[in-house]
């Protein structure tokens, strides 16, 4: 057994699929057949159920890729403390988010007081951030969802409001709030599956025995004010948009639902190396209150509007739902 096949395994395993594993490997799809199953016949067991051209992992093949997964971080954890030893460097912080306009000014900040930090961005959903967590592929999740996993640990950095958005003139312009059932015919903007967004939509439709009607689905939240602005839809929209003065101009409504709201947390493995990029990242976000990274004053101080109690206080649940 060598880390060559430790490394191909994880791989096959993550796609389920031959063909593109090998493609992700860059090596011909026979030689890969052939490694793994070297790798079965030393460990007596086959670590996949083959139906044709599908394969599936078993039971074998899970509890080997959990030490796999184990070894092979820590043999990466292992080239990185000499890299960074070697360098005298800070090292790299490797960060994912759902929306990458969640924490890019927070980021933008970090460079600027940190600029040895090699810093990486992903954008992935929630599925994606719980296995690069586990792979150890990012250091941090920005979550504005739960992640399942071992051995993940979490601090919550904001609880903020969630607001019906419409385009303005739209019938419930002007309304103060709403329920779920005066809004259940009226089409949605929203994101894919596994994104913070669709998961609240379902939620509070499903409490309600509904299912929602769907105009638009995509990949980034963060564009779903500018596609509600131009009369696409309705949509759920974290409350702070409505302080940053380059969004799309939409007519907000209080949500009569419960649990209408976002919870943001910081999330990582503790059971992985971090480097002393990632520990000052950690302590940068902790430090301070998360939502002042995300109040840019873009129309100057004389047009500023009064922050909601729920933007100001930004970090503790007795005050923003106050």
């Amino acid at each position: 057994m060598d880390l060559l096949q430790l490394r191909y395994f994880q791989v096959v395993a993550r796609y389920e699929h031959m063909s593109r594993a090998a493609e992700d490997l860059r090596i011909a799809q026979p030689s890969l057949s052939r490694t793994i199953s070297r790798l079965e016949t030393e460990l007596g067991s086959p670590l996949f159920d083959r139906h044709g051209r599908r394969i599936r992992l078993n039971q074998y093949g899970a509890m080997f890729l959990r030490h796999v997964d184990r070894a092979l971080s820590e043999l990466d954890d292992g080239r990185r403390a000499v890299r960074e030893a070697r360098d005298m460097g800070l090292g790299r912080v490797s960060v994912a988010s759902e929306t990458l306009l969640t924490i890019t000014p927070l980021l933008g900040s970090f460079r600027v007081t940190h600029p040895r930090a090699d810093v990486r961005l992903f954008q992935s959903n929630a599925d994606e951030m719980s296995r690069q967590l586990r792979s150890g592929e990012v250091d941090f999740c920005v979550a504005s969802q739960p992640l399942a996993g071992t051995n993940l640990e979490s601090i919550e950095l904001a609880r903020e409001e969630v607001l019906l958005a419409v385009p303005h003139g739209h019938r419930l312009d002007g309304r103060e709030s709403v329920t779920i059932p005066e809004i259940a015919d009226e089409p949605f903007v929203t994101t894919r599956l596994g994104n913070w967004q669709r998961a609240l939509l379902d939620r509070l439709f499903a409490a309600e025995r509904l299912t929602p009607l769907l105009s638009c689905e995509g990949d980034e939240p963060g564009a779903s004010q500018d596609m509600i602005s131009a009369g696409l839809g309705i949509g759920f929209i974290p409350a702070t948009s409505r302080q940053v003065g380059r969004h799309a101009p939409v007519a907000w409504v209080h949500m009569d639902a419960p649990d209408c709201h976002r919870v943001i947390t910081l999330v990582w493995n503790r059971g992985t190396y971090l480097s002393e990029a990632a520990l000052r990242l950690r302590e940068f976000i902790t430090s301070r209150p998360f939502m002042t990274h995300h109040l840019p004053d873009l129309r100057g101080p004389s047009r500023r509007e009064p922050l909601p109690p729920f933007v100001r206080a930004g970090e503790g649940e007795d005050q923003a739902e106050s």
